[in-house]
C-alpha cells in the first residue's frame, strides 16, 4: 500500500478537500476526474468539532471508518437509495473524510451513459455526490476499501497540487447546522459542478 499519497491527506479537512481536487477515482472500467467536494470534521473532543459531520455524535458502527486512517472509502446512502462515496482524512483516531461531490468522466464514458441514462448532458452524469456513486458503480459493500491500495478494486490518484486561484469555496450544501462554514470547494471550470442549494432548515446567513 502506498503511504507518500496517503500522508498528504494526514491534514486539516479543508486541506484534504482541497488536495482530493483534480485527483482521479477508478473503479472497474470508469475514471471520474473529481472537481467538486466537501469537508466534514468530527466529534467534539476531537480537533474539528462539526455538528453536520456523520461522525459528530461519536463513533457509531455506521461512521467508525471516519476515525482513521486516512485513505479509505467511507460509503452511505443518503435517503435510503443514493450512495455517496467520501475520503478519510486525517491522523488515525481522528474522525474527519471529505464528500465527494462531483466529478468529470475521463473513462468509461458509454458505461457510466448506460448507468445513468436519465443525464441530459455528459456533464451531468456525476454532478451532485448522489449521481457520482451511481457513475462510478460503488455500493455499500465498499465500504472501508482501501483507496490507495493498488490492488484494491478502486482505487484514488492524487495529481498535483492545484494552484490555489482555480479552487473556489463556499458554504457547504443542504446541511441545517454549521451551515455557512465555508468548506465546499470546487473547480469553476468545470460543468460538472453543482449548484449550491442551502438547506431549508438552516438559519438565515444573517442569523448563523
Amino acid at each position: 500500500m502506498s503511504t507518500v499519497s496517503v500522508e498528504e491527506l494526514v491534514v486539516e479537512p479543508p486541506a484534504a478537500a482541497r488536495r482530493l481536487l483534480g485527483s482521479v477515482l477508478r473503479a472497474g472500467p470508469v475514471a471520474l476526474r473529481i472537481v467538486e467536494v466537501e469537508a466534514y470534521g468530527g466529534d467534539p473532543a476531537g480537533p474539528w468539532p462539526d455538528p453536520a459531520s456523520h461522525s459528530g455524535r461519536g463513533r457509531t458502527k455506521r461512521n467508525a471508518v471516519m476515525f482513521g486512517p486516512a485513505g479509505f472509502l467511507y460509503v452511505y446512502l443518503s435517503y435510503g437509495m443514493h450512495t455517496c462515496l467520501n475520503v478519510t482524512s486525517g491522523p488515525d483516531g481522528t474522525a474527519s473524510a471529505v464528500l465527494l461531490r462531483a466529478g468529470e468522466v475521463v473513462e468509461g464514458l458509454d458505461v457510466v451513459r448506460a448507468r445513468r441514462p436519465a443525464a441530459r448532458s455528459d456533464a451531468d452524469l456525476a454532478r451532485g455526490p448522489g449521481n457520482l456513486g451511481t457513475a462510478m458503480g460503488i455500493t455499500l459493500d465498499d465500504y472501508g476499501t482501501p483507496l490507495f491500495d493498488p490492488h484494491a478494486p478502486i482505487r484514488l490518484e492524487l495529481n498535483g497540487a492545484l494552484d490555489p486561484a482555480l479552487v473556489a469555496s463556499g458554504p457547504r450544501v443542504g446541511v441545517s447546522t454549521a451551515a455557512d462554514r465555508p468548506w465546499r470547494f470546487w473547480l469553476p471550470a468545470s460543468p460538472a459542478v453543482s449548484a449550491y442549494r442551502r438547506s431549508p432548515r438552516a438559519p438565515s446567513a444573517a442569523a448563523s
